[in-house]
């Protein structure tokens, strides 16, 4: 019973940090919206080290805009979308290292 209470816990730390989604730190923030960086940090045992950053528009009608980079392949990987606000919301986006590797995206979110 002593160790069922750590080993729990540290199940739960681990569940909770792979459903964890990437931080975004606002840079401005006012009453239409936020401007936010989203780091692309990979962790080591005693450091992180940054691969790039998006850097996004947040509305507070849930509608945004995004671009970054990553730098953690062998080439730079580039990417840009953005999404509409409401009940009904529409996204694309597009990603591409500037040779083989591209493609795109879309979607639509219903909220109710």
């Amino acid at each position: 019973m002593n160790k069922s209470l750590p080993t729990s816990l540290a199940l739960a730390a681990c569940c909770a940090a792979a459903l964890a989604q990437t931080p975004k730190l606002p840079i401005e923030s006012n009453d239409e919206g936020s401007i936010y960086v989203s780091p692309n940090l990979s962790p080591t045992e005693k450091a992180a080290t940054a691969n790039g950053a998006t850097l996004g528009l947040q509305r507070k009608d849930g509608s945004g805009m995004y671009g970054g980079m990553d730098t953690s392949g062998a080439r730079p990987n580039y990417s840009l979308g953005a999404s509409t606000g409401g009940d009904v919301s529409f996204s694309a986006g597009a990603h591409t290292d500037g040779k083989d590797n591209k493609g795109i995206k879309a979607g639509v979110t219903i909220r109710y």
